[in-house]
């Protein structure tokens, strides 16, 4: 067996509902998949000596699922007073307006189409809720509309699917771009530089205890599929699904369609580039 300490950002181990952090709790969506792991990481965020609480990324539209994040937060004597997302898939952000007739909130994210209320989300913006601070940050790369949240007293970071606790992340070519998304990565490893972040809260899998390494990983995963892409091309592999029967012959087949996304995003980068 693999010492988890070993793996690529220390993985906690098993993914369950729970307190993750001092301030995190999470409650974990029953839609497992290959594409989301175990199933989404809804985030309960509090405050401890406070009665309100943050939810990021409700999920998906299971009426199970969203009753029993308001329950976990009714047991810890807490009030949901705010919904936000991550991003627009709907695994993270289907159920979010069920989840506001629910709980009475406002749903902020950075896309207008997925906001319920006036205010969205934005670089620099800061959401205080019952003392908890979190600071928003850009993300883009997976997808356009993709932001993490910066939970300071915690020394965490909530990566959405742009950090994931196993594996790694798809481009969602061609509204995620390659270029922002490695900008974006390179923007979380100065949170574990400048500001202290140890913890990865993920959008799916476990928490991940050593954030730099996380980050170091996929910059790294990053860099060795870019040479695999453009050695499979210059071998003569030129459509996207010749390139993933190339590079991707070891990986699962039922991955290969979000393997096609990150590959179109890849041959992107690197004509954007002058490589191909």
């Amino acid at each position: 067996m693999t010492d988890a300490a070993s793996l690529p950002g220390q993985p906690r181990g098993l993914v369950t509902s729970g307190a993750a952090t001092a301030r995190a709790v999470n409650v974990l969506a029953p839609n497992p998949s290959a594409m989301t792991l175990d199933g989404t990481n809804t985030w309960l965020l509090s405050e401890p000596d406070s009665d309100l609480a943050v939810v990021v990324d409700p999920g998906p539209l299971d009426e199970g699922h969203l009753r029993h994040v308001v329950d976990t937060a009714e047991k810890l004597g807490k009030r949901i007073a705010l919904t936000l997302l991550t991003h627009g898939h709907p695994d993270h952000a289907e159920g979010a307006g069920r989840f506001a007739e629910l709980t009475g909130t406002s749903v902020r994210a950075l896309d207008p189409a997925l906001r319920l209320g006036d205010e969205g989300l934005g670089e620099g913006d800061v959401v205080t809720v019952g003392g908890l601070e979190l600071r928003v940050v850009p993300t883009p790369g997976h997808t356009s509309d993709s932001l993490s949240f910066h939970l300071p007293a915690d020394r965490a970071v909530l990566t959405g699917d742009t950090i994931l606790g196993r594996g790694t992340t798809m481009v969602a070519h061609p509204d995620g771009r390659l270029g922002e998304y490695l900008d974006s990565l390179r923007r979380l490893r100065s949170l574990t530089v400048d500001d202290g972040v140890r913890t990865v809260l993920p959008g799916h899998g476990p928490v991940l205890e050593d954030a730099q390494g996380a980050v170091d990983f996929y910059l790294a995963h990053r860099r060795s599929r870019l040479a695999q892409v453009e050695t499979a091309v210059l071998a003569g592999h030129r459509t996207a699904p010749e390139v993933v029967a190339h590079v991707y012959a070891d990986v699962d087949r039922s991955l290969w369609p979000a393997a096609e996304l990150s590959v179109r995003a890849q041959l992107e980068y690197l004509r954007e580039r002058g490589v191909l």
